[in-house]
């Protein structure tokens, strides 16, 4: 890498998800002038020791990255699971970047991702990652979702859940019909990704890694659709979880326009296609890739008056 950008005022954007972790640094003109990836975290690990220890390091390496870059004079962060009470998030990314306290704003990811497709009042964000949510950000500014409970909960559609139904079902036909694993497509790209197809692997991965770990199981689904009807099946159910997400928020709020993103709902066209045969024929879907860490990263570029 060259030389940090020390020439030119750069707001610094960071969204924060369950997988990865995404920092870009822009200039007040709104060009992205460096950008990159650290691992993932969620707000949520802050109320255990061993938690804070995994955000401090993740955040200690996004400070290195990016300053060696630029030095960003305020940061906008969006974070997975973030409830509002971020002090000590604000202290380490002050003291790691050496931004002021009063030039940090951190918000909840799906906020940041909303103002990546939308201006307030003017669509619906349906976002599928490791897990889901739909948001409507109205004309007063008030942020209104469906969904977003959690994995633990629902989050129905995005990667955990699929990797969880991908799970159930091989281990399922597995008490039935022991070896069964053998003949499925899923199964065999399952256990590949997980090491092995002994119960002690899957019961490892699902109990022992993180939920953005668990989602990336996610992906060997997909992997074995057009070869496996249960994968399929899996899939076209994503996207139909996915769509009464984004009806919840017509029935309350009226007929908008639709936007399907996030790394779930790139994980096959069956998902889109789901989702759309799903939805009133009037209503109109999109999908686009997501990039809210340039959203975050423009709007602490910004200048204030």
């Amino acid at each position: 890498m060259g030389k940090p950008d020390t020439d030119r005022t750069l707001g610094l954007g960071i969204d924060a998800g369950g997988t990865e972790t995404r920092w870009a640094l822009s200039d007040p003109a709104g060009e992205i002038v460096a950008e990159g990836t650290v691992a993932g975290l969620s707000a949520l690990q802050m109320a255990k020791p061993a938690g804070r220890e995994q955000v401090h390091a993740t955040f200690s390496r996004l400070a290195t990255d990016v300053l060696e870059a630029g030095a960003p004079l305020r940061i906008c962060a969006g974070l997975t699971g973030f409830g509002g009470d971020g002090n000590v998030l604000v202290d380490w990314l002050s003291t790691l970047l050496g931004v002021r306290l009063d030039a940090i704003t951190l918000c909840n990811d799906i906020e940041v991702a909303y103002l990546d497709a939308f201006e307030p009042g003017q669509g619906y964000l349906v976002y599928a990652g490791t897990g889901s949510i739909a948001a409507y950000i109205d004309e007063q500014g008030e942020f209104h979702r469906a969904g977003g409970r959690g994995v633990t909960l629902d989050d129905a559609g995005g990667g955990f859940w699929i990797a969880r139904e991908a799970m159930r079902r091989i281990w399922r036909l597995e008490d039935e019909t022991p070896g069964a694993w053998q003949e499925s497509p899923m199964a065999l790209a399952v256990f590949d990704h997980v090491g092995g197809s002994d119960w002690s692997y899957s019961r490892n991965f699902i109990y022992t890694q993180e939920r953005g770990e668990i989602g990336k199981l996610a992906l060997a689904v997909a992997m074995s659709a057009g070869a496996d009807p249960a994968a399929r099946h899996i899939l076209l159910q994503a996207g139909r979880e996915l769509a009464r997400l984004g009806l919840a928020l017509v029935t309350r709020f009226g007929a908008r326009p639709l936007v399907l993103s996030g790394r779930a709902a790139e994980l096959h066209p069956l998902v889109f296609e789901a989702m759309r045969a799903e939805l009133p024929p009037g209503l109109n879907l999109q999908k686009r890739t997501a990039k809210p860490h340039h959203a975050a990263a423009r709007m602490a570029a910004r200048p204030r008056n």
